[in-house]
C-alpha cells in the first residue's frame, strides 16, 4: 500500500504535529571531529509537536574536513606578520595551510 505524503501530513496535523516544507538554499552541519556536511538546495521539513521542533534534511551533500594549522605554521606566520594568534589561525584555516598566502593576506591588512 502506497501512502501519499499529503495524507501523512493531514494525519500528523490531526495528532497535533505540524509539518511544513521550508525553502532553503544551503544547510551546513558541523560534526565533532572537524568534519562538515554541506547540503546545497536540500529539501527541509520542519516538524513541530508538543515534544519540540525537528528539522529533517534530505538531499545530496559534500564533505569537508576542517584544516587545523600546526603550531609551527602558526608561529612562522605570527613572526612574519606580527598579527595575533587568532587572526593567524583564522587565515590559515581559510587558505587551508598555505603559509605564503596567509602571510600575503595578513600583510596587506
Amino acid at each position: 500500500m502506497l501512502v501519499r505524503p499529503q495524507d501523512v501530513m493531514k494525519l500528523m496535523n490531526r495528532l497535533g504535529v505540524k509539518m511544513e516544507e521550508i525553502d532553503v538554499e544551503k544547510v551546513i552541519i558541523k560534526l565533532s571531529g572537524g568534519k562538515t556536511l554541506i547540503f546545497n538546495n536540500p529539501k527541509v521539513i520542519r516538524t513541530e509537536s508538543p515534544a519540540g521542533e525537528v528539522f529533517q534534511v534530505a538531499g545530496t551533500y559534500v564533505t569537508e574536513e576542517e584544516y587545523t594549522p600546526s603550531e609551527e605554521d602558526i608561529k612562522i606566520v605570527i613572526e612574519k606578520t606580527g598579527k595575533s594568534r587568532e587572526e593567524v589561525v583564522r587565515i590559515l584555516r581559510e587558505v587551508k595551510g598555505d603559509i605564503a598566502e596567509a602571510i600575503i593576506r595578513l600583510s596587506s591588512q
